[in-house]
């Protein structure tokens, strides 16, 4: 990082200072202990690799310009860059990047704001270089604060710990573009950090985070070839939408993210209700015309405030490395890359990579002291009095058209007597990728043997598992999956905790364990509370034979498991006609690439097994592509490969997963795409489309010949769930105080679970219908609506107080008959008439503001006529529903009574009788102010205690 003191900003130095010897010994960096401008010691003291030993600005290769470019010198701090903001036009509104304002002492922050959400991303790198290896060492971290939204975790633990599934998946959306754009050989371990800081509820933060994420490296140190941005796109009607609202979303047909440069796409997620190809691309399209102008104005901002490049740190393996390699491994290697087996050519490769070791170590190429092949290869800048400190430059670095950066070896450097073991095995790996490549574009036979279009031998069965409610195993090459479907009730559902102030649940989750099980989200999008799927997907290295870590998901697990939730969501039933929380677990028994497809495909028969009513089916694939074709022998044109292995997407340019309908091959539920090089174009975006349709039909075929096809009915285990609904108002009757009297019913009927709504919605879940009857019954009666005038018999007494006893009516209803109207005679006590546990008749006469019933025994003491008309009802252990008319006040009334019960306390099941109970017409002195509603609601005669119902009707709700 170089600083010009004067000034307090960064900026590209002229390189004619490097030549002036009257500058301080340590004339690279201002801001080192040995230079006058910074006392103090800075962690960039010691990255001599910043500049070259030549001072040609073709050498350099910086993109950051030495001209200020108009931002401002004053009132900075010293050696700090000064702020700067930008508004960029992003759809029909603009974004706010500013820097300089916050994070100034990372390599590079940016805060991006859209509308009231705000977003801070910082940038740095590690002083020193780690071990060179094949994979760039980069890490994202994203966090939602719930200060960001207002508000605090409704868990026990406040402090925002480990990261959600949700923020995990964001990190995988600012990750994936980014990384094809980081050069080859540069191994400071970069950390990309970016907070949540403000967040308004209405513009989405994970398509603003993948820009953020873009423009801090691209004003960073880190070497990179392009600037990324990144955009949602939704479709509302026939209108495609730039970074769509929240609540935009909520209408739209598709959920694309698009990330990618001015001129290349590299990364798509997206998730859609059945669209067509062709509506994908347009909307990829639509994303790539955002993308660039985003692009274009970063570029401006980059070199007006931009920090000079990292290129000297890049350390490549020799190129006589790669002769070597060849030579020694080339017959061996197309013979090994031949063998059709993954374990056996796994095996063979490894045996070739150590005798390539061995050879050249005995040839005196390979020495293990680090030291001697420092000496040898690297030479001395300068020395440092206090400190023992050189500097590492590899090569001369072109600057070419495009931005571009080609790294050549220095013509001033000898050439090296030994070779890193890391480098050859860096270059082994490359040289068998390119013999692969050759391979499938010469002889048209990928190592497996099949045609860049033939898809593997696949084969199914469902209904393994007896106990297990739906199952089936899916088995597609070397690749397999054993998926297993759980139906329970809405307890067993996952709560999510995020921004929006709302709970949300998980309905449906897939539980992908490779072992799978699917968790996520994205948080901010309240839309999506009923139906998303639940996704953790867990690789255990059994499925590809080997001995490794088993433990919590790795993000990239949580990622594939994200895919193959979002591909089911769209076929499953609504929750009114199938109220069930499903889990889907697919473990991955054997795995040769295209693991989460394959748990698509079995996941689907498991449901159908299970007895899911399904829209249709689903079935996925994965292609792979080889971009540069004419080094390989072919015509210049990318050639697209089908359902690609394991070898194949580690070698290939692209991994493009998507998924596909069955029964409508030209819908689309969800794809993903990934490239490992700069981008691909629209036209061969179509190609590979086309391609994976006609893969798609060719996995329906094959899924139909299922030989034990799915039984498409619920299984004898699986819970049985009954919604009911009643009264809004008495909702709370039926939870009771501290959930006191929903516990009971549940422990007196026997079911598992019963589930209120405010909206009157109750769910009932048991194991067997008589106890699900038995809790329709108690509800009912819990919850029906009297009239006055109503009289009830056989009622019992559970309580005597000195002004009355309370009459239990129906089970959980009490009423008060206070001591007065127990007898036609003065009473001193009530005891002297009633004791508790006597059963008596008595007629409600009024009901108060409060809902309280007040009951009346002497109102049916003089009425002989009722007796009678009582007396005359059938009696024994019949529990036929008997009523008859009486006459009260000149209204016609129905008189309802129930059998008693056997010694066991139980009614025979065999004589339930269900009738549709509807309102009564007349209801005199009741809260005439509120109006109640009736429903059509089964009601079974079953309660605690023989209470009969007279001169009226239970209603409910």
């Amino acid at each position: 990082m170089l600083a010009n003191p004067d000034s307090g900003r960064l900026h590209c130095p002229n390189p004619s200072q490097f030549l002036n010897p009257n500058r301080p010994k340590c004339f690279r960096f201002p801001n080192c202990p040995r230079s006058p401008c910074f006392p103090s010691k800075s962690k960039f003291c010691n990255l001599s690799l910043l500049l070259p030993r030549q001072t040609s600005k073709k050498g350099l290769g910086i993109r950051a310009l030495s001209d200020p470019g108009g931002v401002s010198t004053s009132g900075g701090p010293l050696g700090y860059p000064q702020p700067y903001s930008v508004k960029i036009p992003v759809g029909d509104r603009h974004i706010l990047v500013e820097t300089g304002h916050i994070g100034r002492q990372a390599s590079a922050s940016v805060t991006v704001t859209d509308g009231e959400t705000i977003i801070y991303t910082s940038v740095c790198l590690a002083d020193t270089p780690s071990e060179p290896s094949d994979f760039f060492p980069l890490s994202v971290h994203y966090q939602e604060r719930f200060s960001a939204a207002g508000r605090t975790s409704g868990g026990f633990f406040k402090r925002e710990g480990r990261a959600k599934d949700d923020e995990v998946l964001i990190c995988r959306l600012i990750d994936r573009p980014l990384r094809p754009t980081m050069l080859n050989g540069f191994y400071h371990e970069t950390q990309i950090l970016s907070w949540v800081l403000s967040y308004d509820g209405l513009h989405s933060p994970d398509s603003l985070a993948v820009t953020a994420a873009g423009i801090a490296v691209a004003l960073s140190e880190v070497p990179n070839s392009k600037t990324v941005a990144g955009v949602r796109i939704g479709l509302v009607g026939d209108k495609f939408i730039v970074n769509p609202t929240i609540k935009e979303m909520e209408d739209s047909e598709l959920d694309l993210l698009v990330a990618g440069t001015d001129n290349a796409i590299l990364m798509i997620e997206g998730y859609c209700d059945f669209l067509t190809e062709e509506k994908l691309l347009q909307a990829v399209e639509v994303g790539q015309d955002a993308i660039r102008a985003i692009c274009n104005e970063v570029e401006a901002l980059v070199k007006k405030c931009g920090k000079p490049k990292m290129l000297d740190a890049i350390k490549l393996p020799p190129p006589e490395l790669y002769n070597h390699v060849e030579e020694i491994a080339g017959d061996e290697l197309v013979r090994a890359l031949q063998i059709k087996g993954k374990i056996p050519r796994r095996k063979a490769l490894l045996s070739l990579e150590g005798e390539v070791l061995t050879i050249l170590t005995e040839k005196g190429y390979i020495s293990k002291d680090a030291a001697l092949i420092g000496s040898e290869t690297i030479p001395d800048i300068f020395e440092d009095e206090e400190e023992d400190e050189e500097v590492v430059v590899d090569g001369e670095v072109d600057e070419v058209d495009e931005g571009d950066v080609h790294i050549k070896p220095s013509s001033r450097k000898s050439t090296p007597l030994f070779f890193s073991e890391v480098d050859v095995k860096l270059v082994f790996k490359e040289v068998t990728s390119k013999f692969l490549r050759r391979r499938i574009v010469e002889g048209g036979r990928r190592s497996d043997g099949r045609t860049p279009y033939e898809i593997r031998p696949i084969n199914s069965k469902c209904g393994l598992l007896p106990r297990a409610h739906g199952s089936a195993l899916f088995t597609r090459g070397e690749t397999q999956s054993l998926a297993v479907v759980t139906l329970g009730d809405k307890q067993m559902a996952q709560r999510v905790d995020n921004l929006v102030d709302v709970d949300e649940w998980k309905r449906f989750y897939l539980q992908v364990s490779l072992y799978i099980s699917y968790l996520s989200n994205f948080a901010m999008c309240g839309n999506l509370a009923n139906n998303v799927l639940i996704f953790q997907y867990t690789f255990p290295p059994s499925c590809v034979g080997e001995v490794g870590r088993n433990g919590a998901p790795s993000r990239r697990e949580i990622g594939h498991g994200m895919l193959a939730e979002r591909a089911l969501e769209p076929i499953l039933p609504s929750e009114d006609d199938f109220p069930y929380t499903i889990r889907v677990e697919s473990t991955i028994t054997e795995s040769n690439g295209s693991s989460s497809m394959a748990s698509v495909c079995g996941g689907c028969l498991a449901l159908q097994d299970a007895g899911v009513p399904i829209k249709s089916s689903i079935v996925g694939i994965a292609m792979g592509m080889v971009l540069e074709t004419e080094e390989f022998g072919g015509n210049g044109s990318p050639l697209i490969l089908s359902d690609i292995t394991g070898s194949e997407d580690a070698s290939g340019d692209m991994d493009f997963k998507w998924l596909q309908v069955a029964g409508n091959e030209d819908g689309v539920t969800a794809f993903q795409m990934d490239i490992k090089v700069s981008g691909i174009t629209l036209p061969v975006m179509r190609e590979a489309l086309l391609q994976a349709k006609d893969g798609r039909k060719h996995i329906i075929a094959e899924m139909l010949k299922c030989s034990s096809p799915p039984s498409r009915s619920l299984s004898k285990y699986a819970p049985l769930i009954h919604i009911m609904k009643v009264n809004p108002e008495k909702v709370s009757l039926i939870i009771g105080s501290g959930g006191k009297k929903v516990k009971s019913i549940i422990e007196e009927s026997g079911v598992d679970a019963i589930d209120t709504q405010e909206d009157g919605i109750v769910r009932i879940t048991g194991r067997d219908l008589s106890s699900i009857e038995k809790t329709k019954a108690i509800i009912t009666n819990l919850t029906m609506v009297p009239s006055v005038g109503d009289i009830f018999r056989n009622c019992e007494i559970k309580s005597i107080v000195p002004y009355g006893v309370f009459v239990e009516i129906a089970p959980g209803r009490e009423g008060l008959c206070h001591i007065s109207e127990l007898s036609s005679e003065w009473l001193a006590k009530a005891e002297d008439a009633v004791k508790v546990g006597q059963h008596i008749d008595v007629k409600l006469i009024e009901v108060n503001e409060k809902g309280q019933l007040r009951l009346s025994r002497k109102a049916l003491l003089p009425d002989t006529d009722a007796e009678n008309a009582s007396s005359k009802q059938p009696t024994g252990d019949s529990s036929d529903v008997a009523s008859q008319e009486t006459s009260d006040k000149g209204s016609t009334k129905k008189i309802i009574s129930t059998p008693k019960r056997d010694l066991a306390g139980e009614l025979p099941q065999k004589k339930f009788i269900r009738r549709l109970v509807s309102a009564a017409k007349d209801r005199p002195n009741i809260n005439k102010d509120k109006t109640k509603k009736s429903s059509k609601v089964v009601s079974s005669v079953s309660s605690k205690d023989e209470n009969t119902l007279v001169n009226g009707e239970a209603n409910i709700g």
